[in-house]
């Protein structure tokens, strides 16, 4: 399997000299692994003027990345929507697919950092917030009928029970590194197993969708609503029973005490000793 990179191009709160915003594109590896030393992943970072904003542009710089890199990834991911067009094209014109994802967690620690240490020591700088163009989202779809789980349960595990996650088999999944959002060896990590006796199938659909977080949704009813890609969001299951509403609220407290840190798992059943899928998973703010 090769590497993902994770790619964000867009206005940073800089001018140049003739007061035009400064644009930049930032380019790095995705932490697939929970041991992975995000200190080694690669990174890349090259300003570009305003006038020059195009996916002609962006397809060159990503170039020079993949030259820097010694490999081309097998996909690339982006959360700014409006920028779809943009980075589509740039990554088609070489080959690399290019995926709307929310699953980009060291992309936003990397960029808040530059907003916080980098951008104010750049000339032109101005403070302030960079906001991108808040788009809205549809509402949460249902799952395909022959893709709904027939049973599911709220669980946890406690942080240093993820240390073996290499070595446990799964079918369909994805990690990161637990110090990536200093998450003591101690707390508890939430999480949701889905059992189904079409359970490779369900995890094969769940990992084409980008994963980026489980939530409790009561604004339109109770519900748990697994958000994926750029924008969507799918209803994994109604809440009906007080109990089970509890638990999911129980869920959510536990959820922010591990500072969004939480899991989707998929198992034919409750007995199985594999899974058919497994994602560690984190809710984060994007820019």
């Amino acid at each position: 399997m090769g590497s993902i990179w994770e790619l964000d191009f867009y206005s940073r709160p800089i001018v140049d000299d003739k007061q035009k915003k400064v644009w930049e594109v930032l380019i790095c590896e995705s932490p697939l692994e929970i041991g992975s030393n995000t200190d080694a992943l690669f990174r890349y970072a090259q300003y570009c003027p305003s006038t020059t904003v195009n996916s002609g542009w962006l397809r060159t710089a990503i170039q020079e990345a993949i030259a820097q890199a010694g490999e081309a990834p097998i996909r690339i991911r982006f959360f700014r929507r409006q920028m779809n067009n943009m980075i589509t094209k740039a990554c088609q014109d070489i080959g690399i697919p290019a995926q709307a994802s929310r699953r980009t967690l060291l992309l936003n620690q990397w960029l808040q950092q530059r907003m916080e240490q980098v951008y104010p020591q750049e000339p032109g700088y101005q403070g302030g917030t960079n906001p991108s163009v808040r788009l809205e989202a549809p509402l949460p779809q249902r799952l395909p009928d022959a893709l709904e789980g027939q049973k599911w349960q709220f669980v946890s595990l406690s942080a240093t029970e993820f240390a073996d996650m290499s070595e446990w088999e799964i079918g369909f999944g994805e990690g990161f590194p637990l110090d990536m959002v200093e998450v003591s060896p101690e707390t508890l990590i939430p999480g949701v197993l889905i059992f189904s006796p079409r359970a490779l199938p369900l995890a094969g659909w769940m990992s084409g969708l980008e994963l980026a977080w489980l939530r409790f949704d009561n604004d339109r009813g109770a519900r748990l609503v697994l958000e994926t890609g750029a924008n969507e969001s799918w209803i994994l299951a109604n809440l009906n029973n007080p109990q089970v509403l509890a638990a999911a609220k129980d869920f959510e407290s536990a959820k922010q005490k591990a500072n969004g840190v939480h899991f989707v798992a998929v198992q034919s059943d409750p007995q199985a000793e594999s899974f058919a899928g497994f994602w560690l998973l984190c809710q984060v703010n994007l820019p």
